[in-house]
């Protein structure tokens, strides 16, 4: 699963930096094996790691030197999910949000959860609204499709189903 993404080195002996895609970095301290995607995917051994104001540090096997670490820059981090722990009843991961339809409570149709961000005090549902095709005769927005931000909160958000691949939100089409 994807956890974060290397930000540039750390220091001239080849450590780099990570953005953990979740404040809870303990999967990626945790987990030996990370697997980048640059230059192509492949399993890189994490020899050390440590939080550092609020990025992860890290040195992996083979990657000796800044410059090494530097040509790492913007390369995807996973690791396997069995390093993530458990979570409690109502819980998800970020990751497996991604994907899921959305609709309101009146049972119209909101998008799809393209994200998912976080702006301190709570996560923020990121919807891709699908584009409404031009009709025939009708000269298509030029705008691209739209995008609908709900806040990950109980106000807002009143189900969500994994089974069903479905989040059900008390938002209006005209928000």
């Amino acid at each position: 699963m994807t956890v974060g993404y290397i930000s540039g080195a750390y220091g001239i002996q080849g450590w780099v930096r990570v953005k953990p895609y979740s404040a809870d970095a303990d999967a990626l301290l945790g987990a030996r094996t990370w697997w980048l995607d640059k230059p192509e995917l492949r399993d890189v051994e994490m020899m050390q790691a440590k939080s550092h104001s609020g990025d992860v540090v890290a040195r992996l096997m083979g990657v000796a030197g800044r410059d090494a670490a530097e040509a790492l820059k913007g390369a995807v981090v996973q690791i396997a999910r069995s390093h993530f722990p458990a979570l409690s009843d109502g819980e998800f991961y970020w990751v497996d949000l991604i994907g899921l339809a959305v609709e309101n409570m009146q049972g119209e149709s909101l998008g799809v959860v393209s994200d998912l961000m976080d702006n301190g005090a709570h996560p923020i549902l990121r919807v891709a609204v699908p584009a409404v095709p031009a009709e025939a005769g009708v000269e298509a927005d030029s705008k691209a499709a739209a995008e609908i931000l709900i806040p990950y909160v109980d106000q807002f958000v009143k189900t969500v189903s994994l089974a069903d691949k479905k989040i059900v939100v008390d938002w209006g089409l005209d928000y």
